[in-house]
């Protein structure tokens, strides 16, 4: 395999300390998927299973410059977009991502941490429906994000379906509202401007859910990089995710990471799980 043939993807987001999400998720969903990973760093939050102490945002002019480092050597087939927290930031990445011609990109709507910490601003909501939902591929939002982006409560399926129309309208190709917040059995849709397809898995009992958002939209990227379509790539991602769920086990006093590797050392977390 050469370098021209192994498949690339690089993540645009914020870090996190604990390693359960962010720009950590991002690179372990990419490595367990086969793809060769590349960040962009927006953001260092100090952050662990309980929550998020502290967030430092990177200087746009080094977010570009890291972008413009890695698609001018090594490339990508596919690219995400997690933690943009502010205007600025997102201006930086939206120039990026058209002055290198990046058309796989998914978008995850970063808002709120599962600690309930915020970790977009309220001036950065319009730029980033301005600026990088007509550039993506692929959107990624929470039923909780959709609502704040459209402005419509969302307790349906249906409810789901019509945030998902108005999404679509901002220029995105793709849209997946995720259902897992909603009571019964989590729905996801995908809203391709035509017909919605639905996407259903049991639900996973578990607390350990940090990251899910994350490694789903790292997941999807990967899958569109190894050549998948967006209907395959967004179903081999839940699938991914489903079995990290499954598989997750306790390492903080909170909510912990899903297991990104459950492939390659699931009895590791089996016997962790039974010393909890």
């Amino acid at each position: 395999m050469t370098a021209h043939t192994v498949p690339k993807a690089v993540t645009i987001a914020g870090s996190d300390s604990g390693a359960g999400a962010g720009i950590q998720a991002d690179l372990k969903t990419f490595s367990a998927l086969g793809v060769y990973g590349s960040t962009v760093i927006t953001a260092v939050t100090a952050q662990n299973t309980l929550g998020v102490a502290a967030v430092h945002d990177i200087p746009p002019e080094i977010v570009r410059a890291q972008l413009d480092a890695v698609m001018t050597d090594i490339g990508a087939q596919a690219a995400k977009t997690g933690m943009l927290s502010s205007a600025l930031i997102i201006d930086a990445v939206a120039a990026g991502i058209r002055a290198h011609g990046i058309r796989n990109l998914v978008v995850d709507p970063v808002m709120v941490a599962k600690s309930g910490d915020r970790l977009l601003r309220e001036d950065a909501i319009a730029a980033l429906k301005q600026q990088i939902f007509p550039l993506a591929l692929v959107i990624t939002p929470n039923i909780w994000e959709a609502q704040v982006l459209t402005g419509y409560e969302i307790t349906s399926e249906a409810d789901m379906r019509e945030a998902a129309r108005a999404l679509y309208a901002l220029g995105p190709r793709y849209v997946v509202v995720k259902g897992g917040h909603l009571a019964g059995e989590p729905v996801d849709l995908l809203f391709d401007g035509e017909s919605f397809e639905r996407f259903v898995l049991p639900r996973v009992p578990t607390r350990h859910t940090h990251g899910t958002g994350c490694t789903f939209s790292a997941a999807i990227a990967a899958f569109l990089a190894r050549g998948h379509d967006v209907p395959s790539a967004v179903w081999q991602a839940k699938c991914y995710l489903h079995e990290a769920l499954q598989h997750a086990y306790p390492i903080g006093a909170g909510q912990s990471p899903v297991h990104h590797f459950y492939a390659w050392w699931p009895a590791r977390a089996e016997a962790q799980q039974e010393v909890q």
